[in-house]
């Protein structure tokens, strides 16, 4: 039995740097990593798609040169250049991150699956390797999440991808079908839509972005079907199966109607589960909801003493920054001694389609659900003179702030670098700043953050 003050399950954007903060402040750390250093963010996830998404772009904006009096010509796209440059980019910060954490003194590294044995152990199991037992009075679980597989009728038959798989395609897919029309499989559609794919979006829920309120939401459809996307709401996959030629055939339900639609590959974007079933976590009594998630206090703490949950793996939001959050969390109330809560912390988020949808706070449906009493700032990216003059108009500034106290409740924002102009309103939330005093602040000209002025001048005119 090999003993330690602290061991980390998941190498993530919560389980990195809190195996190096515990080690460099004298905790004897174990970090297991199942696969690669970087959990999905590096790996599967921001990293990777974010670099093929920069490549869809280019050849978006080139297609559309001429509009600003650029010529060029054809414009085609080389798919092997594109991952290429994504896997040298990906292995690039998994390795500066590896090395990273091999450096730091009092930090063990193992690589294997990791389950509970009790409460206080845990087990290593490697491919071709005896098993190993870790026992600490501490355990942080970074174990993350996987892409969700839905239970359609062939779909085990179909050869279907993944979040985690597409990125490892080798051709462009000519028709890809997109079950579920998540944030991820919106990043994913409009990408290949823009590499040259024929792009179908499968969305079993009536309304496209039920998270938003619904003008952002119409904004955004309007923007990827203007693009080409097709993209059905309120429309059940019933059955998948594979056809003799190779292609794929799905029957899809719309108000009792059902009709056939035949792709060439299809992506399953419906959600992710928790990565808790290998973990045994009955054998150390820590409890779950009915979809596999962690229950943890407003600490982070399980309710067993001594384990806690970070990242995807405890449920809420999903986000790369939230986990790291979380090991800051963790830092400063053991370390520090702080009394630090999740509650009613903020939580951005940014869609990465272009132009992008970055979000703040609460939406107007949620404070109308509320009962608060607010007024809503909206002005158009048209109106915007920065958008005007780079020739992007596309999207819309929407913010929500209190009536009588005046301060910023939410905003959301869809325009070229709209998780940037989010940022700016974000800090303004976090300063109490009002939106008068933003209203008449000096910004620079010509920015997009500028128009922050017009988007408040709707309001009044004092």
């Amino acid at each position: 039995m090999n003993k330690y003050d602290a061991i980390i399950i998941g190498s993530g954007q919560a389980g990195t740097p809190l195996a190096k903060k515990l080690a460099l402040a004298g905790y004897k750390t174990a970090l297991i990593e199942k696969r690669q250093i970087g959990g999905t963010c590096i790996n599967t996830g921001c990293t990777p798609t974010k670099t093929m998404i920069s490549s869809a772009r280019l050849a978006y904006l080139a297609r559309e040169s001429q509009l600003l009096g650029i010529r060029t010509g054809t414009v085609s796209v080389d798919f092997k250049k594109v991952v290429t440059r994504k896997d040298k980019i990906v292995e690039q910060f998994r390795g500066s991150a590896t090395r990273n954490l091999e450096n730091v003194e009092g930090l063990d590294i193992f690589y294997g699956e990791a389950s509970f044995t009790s409460d206080k152990t845990i087990k290593i199991q490697a491919t071709g390797k005896r098993n190993i037992l870790l026992e600490s009075p501490k355990i942080f679980i970074n174990a993350g999440a996987k892409p969700t597989v839905p239970n359609i009728k062939g779909i085990d038959m179909v050869g279907y991808l993944t979040s985690e798989t597409i990125l490892d395609l080798k051709q462009i897919p000519k028709h890809l079908l997109i079950i579920g029309g998540s944030y991820i499989g919106l990043e994913f559609g409009q990408m290949f839509q823009r590499f040259g794919s024929k792009v179908t979006v499968v969305e079993q829920e009536p309304d496209f972005l039920s998270r938003e309120d619904e003008d952002v939401a119409a904004e955004l459809r309007k923007i990827l079907e203007a693009e080409g996307m097709t993209v059905l709401t309120a429309t059940e996959t019933l059955g998948i199966k594979k056809n003799s030629n190779g292609n794929i055939t799905a029957t899809l339900k719309n108000n009792e109607k059902r009709r056939s639609l035949t792709c060439s590959h299809v992506l399953l974007a419906v959600g992710r589960t928790p990565d808790t079933k290998s973990l045994r976590l009955d054998l150390a009594e820590v409890e779950t909801d009915n979809r596999g998630f962690i229950k943890v206090n407003n600490k982070l703490q399980t309710n067993v003493r001594g384990i806690f949950a970070l990242g995807d793996i405890k449920g809420g939001p999903a986000f790369t920054h939230i986990s790291y959050n979380d090991h800051l969390v963790i830092v400063k109330n053991l370390l520090d001694k702080k009394r630090v809560s999740i509650k009613n912390r903020m939580v951005p988020y940014c869609m990465f389609t272009d132009p992008q949808l970055g979000r703040i706070g609460i939406t107007e449906k949620e404070a109308k659900k509320q009962g608060l009493k607010y007024q809503v700032a909206v002005l158009r990216m048209e109106k915007a003179a920065r958008a005007i003059e780079t020739g992007d108009t596309r999207g819309l500034m929407k913010a929500i702030v209190d009536k009588k106290t005046k301060l910023i409740l939410g905003a959301a924002i869809i325009g070229t670098e709209g998780g940037e102009i989010m940022t700016v309103l974000q800090m303004a939330m976090m300063g109490g700043i009002t939106y008068p005093e933003i209203r008449n602040g000096i910004f620079a000209h010509p920015t997009y953050s500028e128009s922050l002025n017009n988007l408040f001048m709707t309001l009044d005119s004092r």
